[in-house]
């Protein structure tokens, strides 16, 4: 067998702020061609990454090897070698490169959900895993979180099924099934697998955790940063999501703007009008149009000064009172993610929201003051449980996560994002590794206590550094790139 591929065919991700020319490109449709290319990088001396949906502003996927994409491997699998006594929880496995949207879709059918999900359907089960995407709800973790097996092609071109100890796998019918695999089941290697940016092996399936399909109610309204500041921590109590979108910038009043986001458990049966069942339909249709984003960014270069007085529009324009549907179409923002823009996400501990909320506003001002750079998008304040993933930016304690939206050709934007990252790394702060960030060894070795627990796994899947790019050299992997 010998798997086509094109040579030094340009890739670039979904908004084309990273693109490279591989020396080859593959779309493998079976796990055999996927074990193959693996084999064939390994022979060649060549590195190899596998890319998904191109959802991430980073340089994460990127490969000067051979680059894989796994849009071909987006199928339902059978939840295989189950152990009898295993009643913990329903379970769906699937291939790693399918769609959230897709993902979705399988579960509806069977009358399950993701117990969590990011607002953004289109990313793969892969990268959400492997960056530890996210939802807000300070009872909910991240996706890796809800991964209870994790497939994995390493460097030996064999595959590896990880799991915690007392996961659901049963060896022996599991050595049976696959006598050629092998199996893992300890928390440090799970622990070190689920976060690990591509660097570990290509990931091919994921079982998941799931749970029955329940309905939402989401509710925005508006209020200022003063009020909701005050109504910290409970109101994360009360709410099964709870989201703050605010405005770094104060209104005649001295008030921050903001709009506070819940969603709950609510009762399909119960009667709504049809305006509560979607949308507002006249935002959703004005954000698929690309000429909204091309006079969204001509109004600020012409007048940047007015950007704090947009960002207060726009949130009243997004306040809404109720909307209730399927979890999954609750949870996605919709056709907000539409338009053209950009962002970087930092992660703070929790019980330093309030310091990292005071440093996000006091750097917004001073770069208005200095170099009239502002923000031209909203500011969202999420709040997720720890994790115990070595590299998640939730390990080791629960965690607000602020997303710094920026549209497309933001005047100063990059430096914009630069100073809130350096200014939030004083307190602790871990920039999302799928958005814009400015990591280096020196910051990922200082934020990540864990990190050389980490390394010492990836080392045993990845020796001879097959998996390296140019994200890993950046970030200082393996020790050699040191």
């Amino acid at each position: 067998m010998s798997v086509a591929y094109s040579q030094r065919k340009r890739w670039h991700n979904h908004t084309g702020n990273q693109a490279v020319e591989p020396l080859r490109l593959y779309k493998p449709s079976t796990l055999a061609e996927l074990q193959e290319i693996v084999a064939t990088a390994v022979s060649d001396g060549v590195s190899v990454r596998a890319v998904g949906s191109g959802h991430s502003w980073s340089d994460v996927a990127l490969s000067e090897g051979y680059l894989v994409e796994t849009n071909n491997l987006g199928r339902p699998l059978e939840v295989d070698c189950l152990r009898g006594d295993w009643g913990a929880e329903p379970l769906e496995r699937v291939e790693a490169g399918m769609r959230i949207r897709a993902l979705n879709q399988v579960l509806d059918k069977k009358g399950r959900a993701l117990s969590q999900m990011g607002g953004y359907d289109a990313q793969t089960v892969a990268g959400v895993i492997s960056t530890s995407t996210h939802g807000s709800g300070i009872a909910l973790g991240a996706f890796p979180d809800f991964a209870r097996s994790i497939d994995l092609v390493a460097a030996d071109a064999r595959v590896h099924r990880i799991e915690r100890a007392g996961g659901p796998t049963d060896p022996d019918a599991f050595a049976r099934e696959h006598p050629e695999w092998e199996l893992h089941q300890d928390d440090d290697t799970f622990d070190a697998i689920a976060v690990s940016m591509g660097c570990t092996g290509v990931i091919y399936a994921v079982t998941l955790a799931v749970t029955d399909a329940y309905w939402l109610t989401e509710v925005r309204e508006l209020s200022t940063w003063t009020q909701v500041r005050a109504g910290l921590p409970a109101a994360l109590e009360g709410n099964r999501h709870y989201e703050v979108y605010i405005n770094p910038y104060p209104g005649d009043d001295g008030e921050h703007r903001c709009i506070v986001c819940r969603r709950n458990a609510a009762d399909p049966r119960r009667s709504r009008t049809l305006d509560r069942l979607r949308r507002h339909w006249w935002i959703e249709f004005l954000s698929r149009l690309k000429i909204i984003g091309l006079f969204g960014r001509l109004i600020d270069r012409v007048s940047p000064d007015g950007a704090p007085r947009r960002i207060d529009q726009m949130l009243s324009i997004l306040a809404d009172n109720e909307y209730s549907g399927p979890s999954y179409k609750v949870l996605n923002i919709g056709s907000a993610n539409l338009l053209p823009a950009y962002s970087s996400e930092i992660a703070v501990p929790f019980d330093r929201h309030r310091e990292a909320v005071d440093t996000l506003i006091a750097t917004a001002d001073r770069h208005r003051r200095l170099g009239r750079a502002y923000h031209t998008g909203l500011i969202s304040l999420r709040f997720v449980a720890g994790s115990s993933a070595y590299l998640s930016m939730m390990q080791g304690g629960d965690t607000m996560t602020i997303e710094l939206i920026l549209m497309t050709g933001t005047e100063g934007g990059l430096e914009l994002l630069a100073a809130h990252e350096e200014a939030l790394h004083v307190l602790g702060g871990r920039p999302h590794w799928g958005q814009v960030n400015w990591l280096t060894d020196e910051t990922v070795r200082e934020l990540y206590p864990r990190y050389d627990d980490w390394d010492a796994v990836r080392a045993r899947f990845d020796p001879e550094g097959r998996f390296d790019a140019p994200f890993t050299r950046r970030v200082g992997i393996p020790a050699a790139a040191r």
